[in-house]
C-alpha cells in the first residue's frame, strides 16, 4: 500500500469516526475518536477470528503498514509540540520555571525508579518474567505525561492559570526527559551491560542541553528572518520549515528533538509574535497551527484506538496492565508530593490540592505507545505493549473524561481542617 493510499485511508477513517462522535457520543473529539476506533478494531478482529469477514484483516494490514514509532516520534511530534509551545506565555513559564524544571526532571526520574522497582516485583510475582532493566525501561516510557494528551484535554478543565502553566510546562519538557531516559536504558540493554551513571549522566546532559541550545539558536535565526518579512503565507511556510529542520538536525546530532522544538516554539510564540509579526500574520499563523494541531491530534488518537487490532491480548497481560494502573498513579503521586513538600519549605506558592490535581491530570498518550512499539519483538515487548496500552486507554477514557469535574471538586471541596474547625471554635 502506497503512502498516498495510507494517508487517504487515515483521513477518511478519522473523518468518519469524528462524525460518529460529533453526532452521537458528544465526547471530546480526541477521546471519542480513540474510543470508537478501539471498539471498532476489537469488533473487526473478533469477526475475523470467527471467519466472518476480511475487514478485520484489512484493518490489521493497514496498521502494520504504519510504523507508529516513526509516524509519531519523527513525523508528527514536532508539529504537535510546536503548536503547543506557541500558545504558552513565556512570562507565565518564567514565574514557574523552578517548579517546571523540578517536575520535568526530578519527578520524571523519581517516577521511573518507583515504577521500575514495583513493576519488576509485581510482574514477576504474577508469573510474567521480566528483567529489571526492562521494568526500568517501562518506568521511563510511562512516567512522562504526554503533552499532546494534556494540551488537548486540559483546555476544557478550566484550572487556575498558575496550575495550568505548571502542568502544561511540565508536559512539554518531561517527554524529552523521558525519551532521553528511555534511550539511555535501552542502549544499556542492547549492549548487554549495566547502567553506567557517568555515561547515563553525560547522555542526559548532552541531549537535553544540546536540544535546548539548538532550538533557541535556530528559533532566533528564524525570528530574524521573519522580522524582515511581511507576508503571512511565507511566514507560515517558514515556521513549518523551522519545525522540520530543527527536529531533523536534533536527531542527526543526537540531541533531544522534543526539547529543541519546544524551545523554538516558545521563542517564536513569544518574541516572534510580539516583534516579528503583524496582526494579520498573527491571526493567520495561529489559525493555521491550531488547525494543524487539531488534525494531527485526531489522527493520532485514531491510531491509538486502531492499535487494538494488532495487540495480543491475553488474561495475564491484561492483568499486568490493570495492576500497572494504580502502580503508575502511585508513582506519579509520590514523585509530585515529595518535591512540592520540599518547595513549600522554601515558601514556593502552590494551588490548593495541587498534588491530587497533577496526579490525576498526568495523562499518558501516544508518546508512551510509540516508545514501547520501538522495542524489538519478544515476550517482554508484548507484556509492556499491552500494559502501556491499558494505561493509556485508562488515562484518556477515565482521567481525561473526569479531569474537569475532578479539578473543580478539588478546588472547591472543604479541607480536612475546614470540616472539623467547629471543634476549635470558642463558645
Amino acid at each position: 500500500m502506497g503512502l498516498f493510499e495510507i494517508i487517504a485511508w487515515l483521513l477518511g477513517v478519522t473523518f468518519i469516526l469524528g462524525f460518529l462522535n460529533y453526532r452521537y457520543l458528544r465526547l471530546p473529539q480526541t477521546i471519542g475518536i480513540m474510543l470508537i476506533a478501539m471498539v471498532t478494531s476489537l469488533f473487526l478482529v473478533f469477526l475475523n477470528h470467527l471467519g466472518l469477514g476480511s475487514v478485520g484483516g484489512f484493518a490489521s494490514r493497514l496498521f502494520n503498514e504504519i510504523d507508529f514509532n516513526k509516524t509519531l516520534m519523527v513525523g508528527m511530534l514536532g508539529f504537535l509540540l510546536f503548536a503547543g509551545a506557541l500558545d504558552l506565555d513565556i512570562s507565565d513559564l518564567n514565574e514557574k520555571k523552578v517548579e517546571v524544571a523540578v517536575f520535568s526532571v526530578f519527578s520524571t526520574i523519581l517516577s521511573m525508579i518507583i515504577v521500575g522497582n514495583l513493576i519488576f516485583y509485581l510482574f514477576n510475582h504474577l508469573g510474567l518474567e521480566i528483567s529489571f532493566l526492562y521494568a526500568l525501561l517501562f518506568g521511563a516510557l510511562i512516567s512522562p505525561t504526554d503533552p499532546v494528551a494534556v494540551l488537548s484535554i486540559l483546555k476544557e478543565a478550566k484550572a487556575p492559570k498558575s496550575l495550568e502553566t505548571k502542568i502544561v510546562g511540565e508536559s512539554l519538557f518531561n517527554d524529552g526527559v523521558g525519551v532521553v531516559l528511555f534511550l539511555g536504558i535501552y542502549s544499556a540493554i542492547a549492549r548487554g551491560t549495566g547502567i553506567s551513571l557517568a555515561n547515563f549522566s553525560w547522555l542526559f546532559i548532552s541531549e537535553s542541553l544540546g536540544g535546548l541550545a539548538l532550538g533557541l539558536l535556530l528559533g532566533f535565526l528564524a525570528f530574524i528572518i521573519l522580522k524582515k518579512i511581511n507576508n503571512y503565507q511565507l511566514e507560515i511556510i517558514g515556521t513549518i520549515a523551522l519545525v522540520m529542520i530543527v527536529y531533523s538536525l536534533a536527531l542527526h546530532l543526537n540531541m533531544s528533538g522534543p526539547i529543541a522544538i519546544v524551545a523554538a516554539g516558545l521563542l517564536i510564540g513569544n518574541k516572534g509574535r510580539k516583534f516579528a509579526m503583524t496582526e494579520e500574520t498573527r491571526q493567520h499563523l495561529y489559525s493555521f497551527w491550531h488547525l494543524a494541531d487539531a488534525i494531527l491530534n485526531f489522527i493520532l488518537f485514531m491510531l491509538i484506538g486502531l492499535e487494538a487490532a494488532i495487540l495480543k491480548f491475553s488474561w495475564p497481560y491484561l492483568l499486568a496492565g490493570l495492576v500497572a494502573i494504580p502502580t503508575v498513579l502511585f508513582a506519579r503521586y509520590v514523585s509530585i508530593a515529595l518535591p512540592v513538600g520540599m518547595m513549600k519549605l522554601f515558601r514556593r506558592p502552590f494551588t490548593r490540592r495541587v498534588v491530587n490535581i497533577m496526579t490525576w491530570g498526568g495523562l499518558r498518550g501516544g508518546i508512551s505507545v510509540a516508545l514501547v512499539m520501538s522495542l524489538p519483538k519478544g515476550n517482554e515487548r508484548e507484556i509492556l505493549l499491552v500494559a502501556t496500552y491499558v494505561i493509556v486507554i485508562f488515562s484518556m477514557a477515565v482521567q481525561g473524561l473526569t479531569i474537569r469535574s475532578f479539578v473543580e471538586e478539588q478546588l472547591t471541596a472543604p479541607s480536612m481542617f475546614d470540616r472539623f474547625k467547629f471543634l476549635f471554635k470558642k463558645e
